[in-house]
């Protein structure tokens, strides 16, 4: 084959870029913008009583301090609605400026109106138009909803979610569908009806005087292949902001496969301005994985860097040693732990790339393609291990304190790069 045959290159991969107007979610002059050419935002959800302000406002701080840009949390009774503003009050006494999300079903046009501090204190509204009400009540009761948000200069997120479709106009479209020559499958329609709910909504709020750069759209399902064809479709229909979820991913490691594989597709085709991992929690287990994780899926795709990156060998039969193991955790979780100071302090840390490796086949190639980088020996192997600063080696580490000579390597480098 003729040597200059790919002179042009393989072509790079990146995630395409998104098309959709911009909103603006605030709080005092803390501004997170969504859509447009903001970054893919990260959300979260408290699974706090709300009427526990201070129990709900330190779950909204270690979420905020994990990573997440927005933090939505049930406003379900008049109780809770008027404990919202005191949850504002605790966090902005902590230094949290995160927006607050009022997730609201059923009586969110009564609470928003009967409370007027809570709907301040708020900074966007999630409304289900599958659960403000029926008949004659709907577009009412809607209104009222949309209406407190031009109010309060407050964004709306337009959420439907297929477990509580709007079984109304789903029953008229299974009626339309049923005089088809070729009936679309019951499934279809459904889709159907969840991006109809979705934009009609939306065009109902624009026709009240509501600005189309305040309106997100979401429509969640719990299927991968049903969210990547609702999505699809959505895009095509619409230019809102889009924020993507499974309504519940699952525990563990299927939530957590479920939504990286949905999200990454779409994200990778330029759909989704912000994202949830809506992850059931293990026993015991921190509800701030579930911002982890949606970082995470940003930060592979290349669209966001949060943490420094950790490249950390798997293991095998060169290295029956865990050394590599232990030191690769206690590095990434002390620069985990230390996010939230160096954000301010050391600007540029989160692009810090770190190499932890077992043994001499990759160990050396992989620390120098690092930032800071060491190759442990693997079984059999000298007992000695390289260490690589910016693709050169610095020194070598021997004897029983390997792992906390690194540690204070890597700390003291990025004192002295970012500092």
């Amino acid at each position: 084959m003729p040597a200059d045959t790919h002179l042009q290159g393989i072509a790079m991969s990146q995630p395409k870029a998104r098309q959709t107007l911009q909103a603006r979610v605030a709080w005092g002059d803390h501004v997170v913008t969504v859509g447009g050419d903001a970054p893919v935002r990260v959300q979260s959800m408290t699974n706090t009583d709300t009427v526990d302000a201070i129990g709900t406002a330190i779950q909204i701080k270690e979420l905020a301090l994990a990573g997440s840009e927005l933090v939505r949390i049930t406003v379900n009774t008049p109780e809770a609605a008027a404990a919202v503003p005191h949850v504002r009050e605790q966090l902005d006494r902590m230094g949290i400026n995160v927006p607050l999300i009022g997730d609201f079903h059923y009586n969110g046009h009564r609470l928003l109106t009967e409370f007027p501090d809570c709907a301040q204190a708020l900074s966007k509204y999630r409304i289900n138009p599958g659960n403000v009400g029926k008949g004659d009540k709907h577009d009412k009761q809607f209104g009222q909803m949309i209406e407190a948000a031009m109010r309060y200069n407050k964004a709306v997120r337009i959420g439907v979610n297929w477990g509580s479709l709007d079984q109304e106009l789903l029953a008229k479209l299974m009626d339309e569908n049923a005089l088809r020559a070729k009936p679309f499958e019951a499934k279809q329609v459904m889709y159907e009806a969840l991006i109809t709910s979705a934009i009609d909504s939306a065009k109902l709020a624009q026709s009240m005087g509501m600005s189309a750069n305040q309106i997100l759209l979401s429509c969640k399902v719990s299927g991968v292949q049903d969210l990547i064809a609702v999505y699809r479709e959505l895009a095509q229909r619409c230019n809102y902001p889009l924020h993507l979820g499974l309504t519940e991913a699952g525990m563990g490691t299927k939530g957590t496969v479920a939504s990286a594989t949905a999200l990454s597709i779409l994200l990778q085709e330029g759909i989704g301005d912000t994202i949830r991992v809506s992850l059931t929690p293990q026993p015991g287990e921190a509800r701030t994985q579930e911002v982890v994780i949606a970082s995470e899926i940003l930060q592979a795709l290349g669209l966001r860097t949060f943490v420094p990156s950790v490249t950390a060998c798997p293991g095998c039969g060169r290295t029956t040693s865990t050394t590599f193991q232990e030191m690769a955790k206690s590095i990434d979780d002390f620069l985990r732990a230390q996010m939230p100071v160096w954000r301010t302090q050391y600007p540029g840390v989160e692009n810090l790339k770190v190499a932890v490796m077992g043994c001499i086949v990759n160990g050396p190639g992989e620390s120098k393609h690092a930032d800071i980088g060491i190759s442990l020996p693997g079984s059999g192997e000298a007992p000695a291990a390289p260490v690589f600063i910016d693709g050169e080696k610095a020194m070598t580490l021997r004897g029983d304190n390997i792992a906390q000579e690194f540690h204070q390597i890597v700390e003291t480098y990025i004192e002295k790069r970012f500092g």
